[in-house]
């Protein structure tokens, strides 16, 4: 229970409750079950997350040993590369990028148009300061300008910046734009497709449900001859 208290997630989300809901306390166990449900054995997840991750690991080696069985494998992360894993607000770069933010402007969502990302690229939150340098900690939001365009190009960080020496950040926020753009677009287009295409999207819930089910099922099954239910 302290370790649940002592999640930044939780310590952030419950200040906006008088007294926090009982969801939101045991949300990151919720998570544990997902994956050992399924024996999930390697999970992608952002730098956040990490400490979620490593209740899973807490949880399942503390279930294996009490119980002297091996059901359950330890999850492993899968990280993103470097800064991909938390990029931030547009809008408020002090802060992750997320899809729960009122602010549609703060996010860039993978079904925006070209216009779209281009806007909200050029009016992200960034400083008075018009040379382009990276530094998180004192100008978090050209910084995170340079982060993305990073992980777009497969430029470092230092190589963003060589290559916009002597630009303004007006010029960075244009070809990030573009560059942002030209990226999605092929994501886009598949997500409308798919999107288009109801009978299929329903084929694959349908399958994939039955073989969760199948799954959690057999899992159910093996832990309850384990714990001797």
């Amino acid at each position: 229970m302290p370790q649940l208290s002592r999640f930044p997630q939780f310590k952030e989300k419950s200040a906006a409750f008088k007294e926090p809901p009982l969801g939101l306390y045991l949300y990151p166990v919720l998570q544990v079950s997902d994956i050992l449900l399924y024996k999930g054995t390697h999970v992608p997840i952002g730098d956040d997350q990490l400490a979620h991750l490593n209740l899973a690991k807490h949880i399942t080696g503390k279930f294996n040993n009490t119980f002297k069985t091996n059901i359950f494998p330890i999850p492993k992360e899968v990280l993103p590369k470097s800064g991909a894993g938390r990029v931030k607000s547009l809008r408020a770069p002090e802060k992750k990028m997320s899809k729960s933010e009122a602010d549609a402007k703060s996010r860039i969502e993978l079904t925006d148009s070209s216009d779209d990302i281009i806007r909200k690229i050029r009016k992200s939150v960034t400083d008075m300061k018009s040379a382009i340098t990276y530094d998180p900690a004192e100008r978090p939001g050209v910084s995170n300008l340079i982060q993305i365009y990073s992980i777009i190009s497969g430029l470092s960080t230092e190589q963003v910046c060589e290559q916009f020496a002597g630009k303004e950040t007006l010029q960075l926020k244009v070809e990030l734009g573009e560059l942002l753009a030209e990226y999605l677009k092929p994501i886009r287009k598949r997500i409308l497709e798919y999107s288009s295409d109801r009978h299929y999207l329903e084929t694959v819930l349908k399958d994939g449900a039955a073989k969760a089910t199948t799954i959690a099922e057999e899992t159910f099954t093996q832990v309850q001859q384990v714990i001797g239910s």
